[in-house]
């Protein structure tokens, strides 16, 4: 018997690696390291198909968690919150990434909440999660609670176990290794640029 939501992660890491959001060759890194491998979810905004199928799947994750409404990170985390609110119901806010200090009424966070509401964070991807630290300190600054982000794909280079640390949970609909596999069982990608894709991921987060 088979699992729908496999079956549905299957067609979108298919499905991401057409449109380009999953790229393989050279890339440098705004680190400055030379990846074999890159990852581009901003390009899912012009393909209303894949961006409904991934909100659908990140839906699922959300229902499964604690939630009063859920907070898009800007720029590239929004279209994909927006996304998962509308396939689940849930309501959306966001925080700014620069709070209003000249004109209209200077507030952090966009749209309706109310302090003490459980807030699950969502972003498209993680590698560390420094960046999600960062994103939700002005969340919970105006009395929100956050306990678990939900990722599109996460690089698996340490964030859960970062995030863990701080008392997050997170969720992730796709690791890149289970991209890596499922690309490798298509057959759509040379096998020795997933194993140096593996091995470059291996090396980073050793080092």
């Amino acid at each position: 018997m088979t699992d729908p939501a496999a079956d549905e992660k299957h067609v979108l890491v298919r499905g991401l690696h057409e449109i380009g959001a999953l790229r393989f060759g050279e890339f440098t890194l705004k680190s400055g390291l030379v990846s074999p491998f890159y990852i581009d979810l901003r390009v899912v905004i012009s393909f209303p198909d894949m961006l409904a199928r991934i909100g659908a799947l990140m839906a699922d994750v959300v229902s499964r968690c604690p939630v009063d409404r859920i907070a898009g990170i800007p720029y590239a985390g929004l279209p994909l919150a927006v996304a998962t609110s509308l396939a689940g119901g849930f309501p959306l806010i966001y925080p700014r990434q620069a709070e209003k200090t000249s004109h209209g009424i200077r507030r952090r966070i966009e749209g309706h909440y109310t302090a003490g509401e459980r807030v699950v964070v969502i972003d498209d991807i993680v590698t560390d999660g420094a960046s999600k630290l960062e994103a939700i300190e002005p969340l919970e600054a105006v009395g929100l609670r956050v306990q678990d982000l939900v990722v599109l794909i996460d690089r698996e280079q340490g964030a859960a176990e970062r995030l863990g640390a701080k008392g997050y949970i997170l969720h992730a609909v796709l690791g890149i290794n289970q991209c890596f596999d499922e690309l490798d069982r298509a057959g759509v990608v040379e096998s020795s640029a997933l194993r140096a894709s593996r091995e470059f991921l291996r090396a980073t987060r050793e080092g």
